[in-house]
């Protein structure tokens, strides 16, 4: 194992079987250097970009894990790498059994069927020029799950009623939807290839409050009668606390906490977890003290030496500085990359109230 800190998720066997999806050492680096010669001539190195650092993480079947992070912290990056649009630097994503990890185009394609992902902006994720119809029909044409044009427009119909639309809405354009209905058809279309694992990267962030209830209760029913597995990923923490069973917590390419959804939100254990539900409004105006959020998130091409939170943390000393923190295990059944709460000196939380649902969500927790 290097350096940098790699959470190991608890076991996900019980309420949810056998691990779906196994990521282990998952790295993902870009090189973000001036061109050759503007190099040479400043005497620059080469810069790399470590968007993606050491993450160990598992997801049951039928189970959904969610991610969340400050901006930039390699969430989107890692679900990229999962669905295969980019290829991991070092790592292995074992799906069922079978490593993809770096596969080719024609080596993965199998296995896309098998692997959706829906996207945070439908409308860029949908082909302008194509009408619905040809939009939901291109998986089912490329795997060849059916057969005639004729049975193919009954599937493709079957799907849009599946999601809430209606079958002639197939002749339409994108732009004639509105965007909760383009998510919709971004679902549709994921469904299309009958897949198993769904990667959901912010679906419903570009949503209204209202439409984002109706997509989220969608997701879950979808689960229910499919038996679909999702990696879902958000920066609204109410939401993620009430769609997903565990969830884990990235901060500048690693994962710093995982555990199940009740025990996060309602005893943090790393300081950046306990720094990100403060940022969640305190609606019952229970008067609870609340860590400032100090800093900025450091430039990722230059990570800071250390636990890479040192420089915000308010519990940080000198082994913070110089030494990477490795994943233990606490109570709970969560994991936490951190010295302070290794040493003690990171007091224990206090046990906060859940974040309030969005309105109309269906949470996993009643």
């Amino acid at each position: 194992m290097s350096e940098a800190a790699v959470i190991k998720s608890p076991s996900t066997e019980g309420r949810f079987g056998h691990a779906m999806l196994k990521v282990e050492g998952l790295r993902r680096y870009f090189d973000v250097s001036a061109p050759w010669l503007n190099r040479v001539i400043g005497r620059q190195p080469r810069q790399i970009l470590k968007a993606v650092d050491g993450i160990d993480f598992e997801i049951a079947r039928g189970e959904t894990f969610g991610l969340v992070g400050e901006s930039g912290c390699g969430k989107s990056t890692v679900a990229r790498l999962i669905v295969g649009l980019h290829g991991p630097t070092d790592g292995s994503i074992t799906l069922e059994g079978r490593n993809i990890a770096g596969l080719t185009r024609r080596q993965m394609a199998p296995m896309r069927r098998r692997l959706q992902m829906i996207f945070q902006d439908p409308y860029a994720s949908l082909n302008p020029r194509w009408r619905v119809r040809d939009i939901i029909a291109e998986p089912i044409r490329a795997f060849d799950l059916v057969s005639g044009d004729q049975a193919i427009a009954t599937r493709v119909g079957e799907l849009l009623t599946f999601v809430g639309l209606n079958p002639l809405d197939g002749e339409k354009f994108p732009h004639e939807f509105s965007g909760g209905q383009r998510q919709r058809i971004s679902i549709a279309r994921a469904l299309a290839s009958e897949p198993e694992f769904l990667v959901c990267d912010e679906p419903t962030s570009a949503l209204d409050v209202s439409v984002q209830a109706q997509i989220l209760n969608l997701m879950k029913d979808l689960q229910r009668e499919l038996g679909l597995t999702y990696l879902f990923i958000s920066h609204n923490l109410a939401v993620v606390y009430h769609i997903s069973d565990r969830v884990g917590v990235m901060y500048l390419g690693k994962l710093v906490e995982v555990a199940p959804s009740k025990t996060l939100f309602t005893t943090p254990r790393h300081p950046y977890t306990r720094m990100l539900l403060d940022t969640i409004p305190d609606l019952d105006m229970t008067g609870r003290e609340r860590m400032p959020v100090a800093g900025e998130v450091p430039n990722p091409i230059t990570p800071p030496p250390g636990c890479s939170f040192h420089p915000r943390c308010p519990f940080a000393n000198d082994r913070c500085r110089v030494e990477a923190p490795k994943a233990l295990p606490v109570s709970g059944g969560a994991t936490v990359a951190c010295h302070g709460v290794e040493e003690g000196r990171v007091p224990s939380g206090p046990i906060l109230a859940p974040p309030p649902k969005p309105d109309g969500v269906a949470s996993v927790h009643g």
